[in-house]
């Protein structure tokens, strides 16, 4: 049974285009499966996490990362009687905007932007489903519900807030203006998303050979966990059960984040009793992880950046990745038609000063944004001839 301040379908802020309901689908039912037959979607498999597309089969790539975060949100949300359907949606668009090679290819097409706007990514996998995504005859992108796009906005600029304030007056921009909070459906997928990359990150790290066992026995979080596996199957301590012991370990962490957030999050609401999903908008975020949980993942965020996020090997392959990035954007601005046919003429309508359209260095860094981690680096080749991995 749906809680109080649960987000209901039945009480949309609703589309930005009108749309008949459907017969046998809520509203966020229907979001969920329009981003899941999405371009963008699709393009995931193929978008790195840590190690880029090519390092190896078994990494984390974007979707399979959305897959997990939907699948822990919707498991809290189920405790916690809030609506799983948004929880999905979200969850599953939350990386729509993602560049190539992960949050390098972020920060290089944001250095790229920076006199033409600059660049954001949760503000680009919004304008994803608004505007990018080609699918339907009445409207450019997927047309979703207020409530999904307001979860896929995870953070924006003031500069950018305003922009939509005045395009959507009252819209998802606005509660960055106010001060308010998303749904609690967008709180979840917030801490979602954490928990999902932390243990992931964990089991590539260890995969890939640049985080030892021995390294995670200073993170209280990990460690506690492998030490009670080993007491209850000592079999796991057998060189060749590593495997098994580091994934039951990552397995007990995981379960024991999902039941802090639920357990903390009810006592939080129980005490501030929302009586509506807009009255918990306005109190301060109620999605939390106890007081002891919040210090033990700072530390294990901490041992992953020191560890595996500042890896040479690491810093060397983006490294190769940022250079990627800047030479394609200096190729495209310069040579607009070596881009896509639709993209190509979107570039040649903002060359044209059309008002209507974007700029040139927008429409080249929407599309560079949208590419997979191998397109990129085969563009990059066939336009520089250079190959920077082999």
């Amino acid at each position: 049974m749906p809680a109080a301040y649960a987000s209901d379908p039945a009480q949309t802020r609703g589309r930005r285009h009108l749309e008949a309901a459907a017969p046998t689908r809520t509203e966020y039912q229907r979001d969920r499966d329009r981003i899941v037959h999405s371009t963008a979607f699709r393009r995931l498999v193929y978008k790195t996490q840590v190690f880029l597309n090519h390092e190896g089969d078994l990494f984390r790539t974007r979707l399979t990362h959305s897959l997990e975060v939907a699948q822990l949100g919707r498991s809290i949300a189920r405790a916690l009687g809030l609506n799983e359907d948004l929880v999905e949606a979200i969850a599953l668009a939350h990386d729509l905007g993602h560049t190539p090679y992960g949050h390098v290819g972020q920060d290089a097409l944001n250095e790229c932007m920076q006199a033409h706007g600059g660049f954001e990514h949760n503000l680009q996998s919004l304008r994803v489903v608004d505007r990018l995504e080609e699918r339907y005859p009445a409207f450019d992108g997927l047309n979703l519900t207020f409530e999904t796009r307001e979860g896929i906005l995870k953070r924006c600029s003031l500069t950018n807030a305003r922009l939509l304030e005045a395009q959507e007056p009252g819209g998802v921009g606005h509660r960055f203006l106010e001060g308010t909070q998303p749904s609690l459906e967008a709180q979840l997928c917030n801490l979602a998303d954490e928990i999902a990359y932390n243990a992931h990150d964990i089991d590539d790290g260890v995969r890939s050979g640049l985080i030892r066992l021995d390294q995670l026995a200073a993170v209280p979080l990990f460690e506690e966990h492998c030490q009670q596996a080993l007491r209850e199957h000592a079999r796991l301590a057998e060189p060749l059960a590593r495997r098994r012991l580091l994934y039951e370990s990552i397995r007990r962490m995981l379960s024991a984040q999902v039941y802090d957030v639920i357990a903390a999050t009810a006592e939080r609401l129980a005490r501030t009793r929302p009586l509506s999903a807009d009255a918990a908008r306005r109190m301060p975020p109620q999605l939390c992880f106890s007081a002891a949980m919040q210090e033990r993942s700072l530390a294990l965020k901490k041992c992953l950046f020191q560890n595996l996020y500042r890896h040479p090997q690491v810093m060397q392959t983006m490294g190769h990745a940022r250079q990627v990035i800047i030479e394609l954007f200096q190729c495209y601005c310069a040579a607009p038609h070596e881009m896509q046919a639709v993209h190509a003429a979107r570039a040649s309508a903002a060359l044209a000063g059309d008002a209507a359209h974007d700029s040139l260095p927008r429409v080249v860094a929407d599309y560079i944004a949208g590419m997979t981690d191998r397109y990129a680096s085969r563009e990059h080749e066939r336009l520089t001839g250079k190959r920077l991995w082999v």
